[in-house]
């Protein structure tokens, strides 16, 4: 005698359906979040300057995306471009480039402890001139004309009660002098990386 499918017990298709879907990873409004958050940190990478862009390590292949998404002005091409870029984050540790994005916001605990550091150096300046040449001693690139004329106007400006246009100003420059000390650091160590070894 034939059996009946039911003595097998089979269960309701689409019962086995949804039990698959559950265990099928993230669902797919997850997906599509994760989707949108590799893309908003693709655009991030865009809208940097291409000197910044340097300074953070990214696959060959998702570095030219990024400068290809640079380069194109239609916004479809543009939208399509940052899809493409957010495929290819999907396969990588975005992490470091989320920590590097950050440090240049000025959010991260390194950027904090480098900001601060820069403000106490521009208080001891404006409290000695002597100051002018640590600063020249460790930066000698540094023009010290240009340092001296800054915190002799920051200091009329605080006497004079004025806006701290000069204040601010020798910060941006002190700040400089440090990013250029950093980006000669990293070229160093780059050739030193390259420099073949004995044969």
């Amino acid at each position: 005698m034939k059996p009946l499918d039911h003595d097998y017990g089979l269960a309701d298709p689409s019962l086995a359906t949804s039990a698959e879907e559950a265990f099928d990873g993230p669902s797919k409004s997850e997906r599509k979040r994760q989707m949108t958050a590799l893309q908003d940190l693709g655009a991030e990478l865009v809208a940097l300057s291409s000197d910044r862009l340097k300074k953070i390590d990214l696959p060959e292949t998702l570095r030219e995306a990024v400068r290809d998404a640079q380069r194109f002005t239609a916004h479809e091409a543009k939208r399509r471009q940052l899809q493409y870029i957010g495929k290819l984050m999907r396969g990588i540790d975005c992490a470091p480039i989320q920590a590097a994005l950050d440090e240049i916001k000025g959010v991260s605990a390194t950027a904090t402890i480098r900001l601060q550091r820069l403000e106490r150096l521009r208080a001891r300046l404006l409290e000695d001139e002597v100051v002018v040449g640590e600063i020249l001693q460790q930066h000698p690139v540094a023009d010290v004309q240009r340092l001296r004329q800054l915190r002799r106007n920051a200091l009329k400006e605080a006497e004079r009660n004025k806006p701290p246009h000069a204040f601010r100003e020798l910060f941006r420059v002190l700040r400089e002098l440090e990013e250029q000390e950093v980006g000669a650091d990293e070229t160093a160590g780059e050739g030193t990386d390259s420099a073949p070894g004995p044969e």
